[in-house]
């Protein structure tokens, strides 16, 4: 992991580095080499569990924990975080190692977990200037993001000890009433109803095409890539794995994917640098992730507009949390939020209207 988004530890967000560094020391030599504890960084991106870096004479590792005071244990798992990629890593080389997990409250008061830092760069929506990436090697680095995802599909869950981790057949079934109910419980006054585009949803529902291990928020800055051939060295936030369905997890990620053709809104709310000379279109990832996997496909449009529906639920809980807040405390970053759930409406019933944008 890139660190130079590690910043000062929040106040609200500080835990006992004492007694996480003696924890560590029966499980990190280099805790048990050091004279004293870690200097601690928190990683400032994410909105969910809490991220930071632990730095030794020796040695760099990561910490995650649920957000300070979260009450909804299931929504903040961190033992099934853990064990996810503890149980992933002969299958799928693409997850950090783990150093241990802790559900001892006198510690920090919360479950948490360590793993390996991984050295890389993380790529956001303004690569580094001094990186190359020319059209050939923006391509290159693309492919291999796209393939990787397909190599997370092609994992069988019971042979890698994870055949429990979701409820299987029926996940397309239940993301469509699921996401459904949470935008109706997040909607606020003036938000679009999504209604024509939910009823679209649910009557146009493929059955399952498998049931695989699902990442569930793949995207550019949940990759780490090496510095020098910007292949793919780790795979980062796996809190919403579970077992599902691949294409659903695939049109999830898509949704996220501003192409350099996409109009001015849609590239207002990029996030990565998928517009740039060489990346892979939309459809381009949609074909190349079928010939890798094998799987079949009738019609796209299903899947683009689940993921920019989902999108939308997520980005309006967002908003539904910034209104009941005071208004001096609210996040200046979500304030072109309404904008985008509107937009996102008007880009699902275009694709409705005319098929896939």
């Amino acid at each position: 992991m890139s660190t130079d988004e590690a910043v000062a530890v929040r106040a609200s967000d500080a835990f006992d580095v004492e007694r996480v560094h003696a924890w560590l020391a029966d499980r990190l030599p280099a805790a048990r080499h050091a004279t004293g504890p870690p200097e601690v960084r928190q990683f400032a991106g994410g909105a969910s569990n809490l991220t930071y870096l632990l730095r030794y004479p020796e040695a760099e590792v990561i910490l995650r924990r649920p957000p300070v005071g979260h009450r909804a244990a299931s929504a903040h798992d961190m033992q099934r975080e853990f064990r996810v990629q503890s149980q992933l890593a002969d299958a799928f080389p693409y997850v950090p190692e783990m150093i241990g997990f802790c559900d001892d409250p006198d510690v920090i008061g919360d479950d948490f977990y360590v793993m390996q830092k991984l050295d890389g760069i993380i790529l956001r929506s303004r690569p580094p200037r001094d990186l190359d990436l020319s059209p050939a090697r923006t391509r290159e680095l693309c492919t291999s993001v796209v393939d990787r995802l397909g190599d997370l599909h092609a994992v069988d869950p019971e042979a890698a000890g994870l055949g429990d981790l979701g409820r299987g057949t029926g996940y397309v079934e239940r993301q469509v009433a699921g996401w459904s109910e949470r935008y109706r419980a997040a909607r606020t006054p003036g938000a679009p109803r999504f209604e024509r585009v939910m009823a679209w949803l649910e009557r146009h529902r493929p059955p399952d095409v498998a049931t695989v291990v699902v990442h569930n928020d793949y995207r550019f800055d949940n990759v780490v890539l090496d510095p020098v051939d910007l292949s793919v060295v780790g795979i980062l936030d796996w809190e919403m794995a579970t077992l599902g369905d691949p294409l659903m997890d695939l049109g999830a990620s898509l949704a996220y994917w501003v192409e350099a053709t996409d109009d001015r809104l849609m590239q207002a709310f990029r996030r990565q640098p998928t517009h740039l000379p060489g990346m892979l279109t939309r459809r381009e990832v949609v074909d190349r992730y079928l010939a890798r996997t094998g799987l079949a496909l009738d019609d796209w449009r299903f899947y683009e507009v689940y993921g920019l529906f989902r999108l939308a639920v997520i980005i309006q809980q967002i908003r539904t949390r910034e209104v009941g807040k005071p208004r001096a405390e609210r996040n200046p970053a979500f304030r072109m939020f309404p904008v985008g759930v509107r937009y996102l409406s008007w880009r699902c019933r275009r694709i409705i209207r005319k098929g896939a944008a």
